[in-house]
């Protein structure tokens, strides 16, 4: 079967200002992949109908499929359906469904029924109306010249609405598409460049039938494979050799699969072990302990933490030693040592975390410079620390930090 292509289209104003998120586009282009049609471009264009008509013409040029979403409301700002109505030379009907449809929305909600929402029941002649269960516009289907293009609602649960009860099913049944498959390597300790060195030799013997993306985030650098073919079983078997191949090249940087977080690894570890963890927190600010604490359960394993950003805190609260801080330095290998030993004491864990560094984007001095961080993990037999550079965002300083303490941990736990 030949591979089918998708070009969405999203209309409105409010996404070329910055007012909302696209968030729709990504849905339906994950929802379209799961069915196994390939988006290959996603546009946004504001309520011109010039500007909408062009990328209808230029996406069926080059398409299967486009999907639109936006423009379908009540009010005069909302043109799509004219436009639509002008570009396949066709005039707009009355569909009795749909207004039996609005009809019943409005008596339920005990709303007045104006002209304005009974013309939500007009649509191009030339349509198939799609049922809109979830609100008054009904979605619509075209094809023409062996290209489907179907309008939607930009209201989100609308449009999901669509896409699960009516529109993919459609397309599942028209086309048959291809398989899909994708896999994603999450990596944490190793650059995106340097990654790509350490695995050359294995991505240059992929077949032509997986490609590699490398999709980094600070802190951690995943890697997407995918596959595409009319055979499920045989693109699982081979993507799965593939993965344990890679997984004996770099196996200290791997530490999951398929978008789980570093979180959820030690929740699961912590869990298997029967360990507990606590934290004492300088450069991080809690932030390390949100992580941990955003996964469900996480009390069975989670004792507290002690976010001890000050100096006084750390003396005080923490009984780290003062001449030591004095003479070594809040940032130093054996304040976050020390933070570590007596916050696994005070907090009667199994393992602790401490984190103490520079965040910046000021305070940093030539011996010291921001992004210096020292991270510490204390255990019953004793203590390891390791000291970071992570560089000059702050906030992306808080995020590595928290990400290499966790890892830290992951690595005593194996």
């Amino acid at each position: 079967m030949k591979e089918k292509f998708a070009e969405i289209i999203s209309i409105g104003d409010e996404l070329l200002i910055g007012q909302v998120v696209n968030t729709n586009a990504s849905w339906m282009a994950k929802s379209l992949n799961d069915i196994g049609i390939n988006v290959k471009k996603i546009t946004a264009v504001n309520d011109s109908a010039d500007e909408i008509k062009e990328a209808i013409s230029i996406a069926v040029k080059s398409s299967d499929i486009v999907l639109l979403t936006g423009g379908l409301g009540p009010t005069n700002d909302d043109i799509t359906k004219e436009v639509l109505a002008e570009y396949y030379n066709s005039k707009l009907i009355f569909h009795q469904p749909t207004f039996e449809h609005i009809k019943h929305i409005f008596d339920s909600r005990h709303y007045i029924l104006t002209e304005v929402n009974k013309k939500q029941a007009e649509v191009p002649e030339n349509c198939i109306p799609l049922h809109n269960e979830n609100g008054t516009a009904p979605g619509m289907w075209f094809e023409e010249d062996g290209v489907v293009l179907v309008s939607m609602p930009g209201v989100p649960f609308e449009m999901k609405r669509l896409m699960k009860e009516e529109i993919l099913p459609r397309l599942k049944e028209k086309y048959n598409p291809n398989y899909i498959f994708h896999k994603t390597i999450m990596t944490i300790g190793v650059g995106e460049s340097a990654l790509a060195d350490k695995i050359k030799d294995w991505q240059d013997n992929l077949p032509v039938s997986i490609k590699l993306a490398y999709l980094p985030q600070p802190g951690i650098v995943r890697l997407r494979m995918s596959a595409s073919g009319d055979d499920k079983q045989k693109l699982l078997k081979e993507v799965g050799q593939y993965c344990e191949q890679l997984s004996a090249i770099i196996p200290e940087y791997i530490f999951g699969y398929d978008d789980i977080s570093m979180q959820e690894v030690i929740g699961i570890k912590l869990k298997e072990s029967g360990k507990t963890l606590s934290t004492v927190e300088s450069c991080t600010g809690g932030y390390l302990a949100h992580l941990i604490t955003s996964i469900s359960g996480s009390s069975e394993y989670f004792m507290g933490s002690i976010i001890s950003y000050s100096n006084n805190i750390k003396e005080l609260i923490v009984g780290v030693d003062d001449t030591l801080i004095n003479s070594k330095g809040a940032v130093s290998k054996e304040v976050v040592e020390q933070m570590a030993i007596l916050g696994r004491e005070k907090l009667t864990s199994d393992y602790c975390l401490a984190t103490s560094g520079i965040a910046g984007p000021g305070g940093g001095t030539i011996e010291k410079p921001v992004g210096t961080v020292w991270i510490a993990i204390a255990f019953a037999n004793g203590v390891k620390s390791a000291k970071f550079h992570f560089g000059e965002h702050r906030g992306r300083n808080i995020r590595r930090s928290a990400l290499m303490a966790l890892n830290m941990l992951r690595k005593e736990l194996n």
